[in-house]
Formats: structure tokens, sequence, C-alpha cells
């Protein structure tokens, strides 16, 4: 049975989720209503060792509901289009 070169990378990038706070509590702190507050899974996302891997990983993946990194789905927008215009500008 042929065995998938691409495992170990996908392990390897998903590994900050071992030992993410977010997955202490549930799903509703970091996907809220519409209109409720972020402040507590932003304030959680910034104690966690695996913010920048969870918000890098969101970006890739264009995740485009809930808290991520300690970024909202407005905030990841702003920061993706940020960083395209920066990309643009390059020689």
């Amino acid at each position: 049975m042929p065995m998938n070169s691409t495992a170990p990378a996908a392990d390897q990038e998903l590994a900050w989720q071992e030992n993410a706070l977010c997955a202490q509590v549930g799903p509703e702190f970091f996907f809220p209503a519409p209109g409720s507050s972020t402040r507590e899974a932003k304030q959680l996302c910034d104690a966690c060792d695996g913010r920048v891997a969870c918000l890098e990983y969101a970006l890739a993946n264009d995740e485009r509901f809930g808290v991520w990194g300690g970024l909202s789905e407005k905030e990841r927008g702003r920061l993706r289009r940020s960083r395209i215009q920066r990309r643009s500008r390059r020689p």
C-alpha cells in the first residue's frame, strides 16, 4: 500500500492544535452569534502559544468565520488585503 507523502507535513502543520487553549472550551466561544463580543475569545488566543500558527492556518485555508489566532473575520480580511498590497508593491 503506497504511503501518503503529504501526511507528515499535514500532521506537522496542525501540531499547534494539540496544545491549543481553544481545545479546552467549546466552539461557541470562538464562533459567537452575530453582533456578540469576541473579546473573551481574543483574550484566550492572546495567552495561547499556538496563536500565530492558528492565524496562519486560518489565512492559508481562507477561514471566513469565527475567531482564529486572535483575529475576527473582519480583522483577518484586513490583514489578508494588507499582505496582498505589500506583495504587489515589491519589485
